[in-house]
């Protein structure tokens, strides 16, 4: 559907072409989301920061997500954990091990400079794809709580009902496609490499 994030990122950017008056702020979600990110900021002419949030992984299985975490240490658990049935020392263990994957990430990205505030603004937060949203949802409720003007969710991608299910977290939905055959993000790209530490920070500082 999308030859890589760079051609996706560009159809974003014609969509999202209508904010460009209000100088939004742009937020990826690292790693994928970020170098996108810098791409609809770059087509926009408004400034790029990073949102930090980390999946909560099920039990034995690293890729599926069970809940998220936010910077601020808000966490939830999605529906789907009572498939795997995680016991309250497992996700109070794994919520400290990816809030300190993000503090570990806040030092490496932005170093030397304070995030950018998001307070009165048009924030639009983007990813390379949603699939439970559960990471998505985690940056929105951090978000919300700094009382942005307006909070836009911008993805090429997801399954018709995480799309909607997201709507509940931000104003607007902004998803070029929502295919029923949906397994993964991946799929829908055809070229999909796992975006390193060192794209982000070029992404963040170019």
């Amino acid at each position: 559907m999308f030859a890589d994030r760079a051609v996706a990122s560009r159809k974003l950017a014609v969509a999202l072409a209508r904010f460009r008056s209000e100088h939004p702020l742009v937020l990826g979600i690292p790693r994928g989301g970020v170098p996108m990110a810098r791409i609809i900021a770059d087509e926009l002419d408004c400034d790029i920061d990073v949102v930090l949030v980390r999946k909560l992984r099920a039990p034995a299985n690293s890729e599926y997500a069970i809940g998220a975490v936010d910077e601020s240490g808000w966490s939830f658990v999605t529906s789907e954990a009572a498939w795997v049935r995680p016991s309250p020392e497992y996700l109070e263990e794994e919520k400290r091990a990816q809030l300190e994957v993000i503090l570990e990430r806040r030092h490496a990205y932005t170093a030397l400079r304070p995030p950018i505030d998001p307070k009165g603004r048009v924030v639009i937060v983007v990813d390379d794809g949603l699939a439970t949203g559960s990471t998505m949802m985690a940056a929105l409720h951090a978000l919300a709580a700094k009382h942005p003007a307006r909070l836009v969710c911008a993805v090429p991608v997801a399954p018709p009902d995480t799309a909607v299910k997201i709507k509940a977290y931000c104003d607007e939905v902004v998803c070029l496609e929502t295919p029923r055959d949906f397994s993964a993000v991946g799929q829908f790209y055809r070229s999909f490499p796992q975006t390193t530490d060192e794209e982000v920070v070029a992404a963040l500082q170019r």
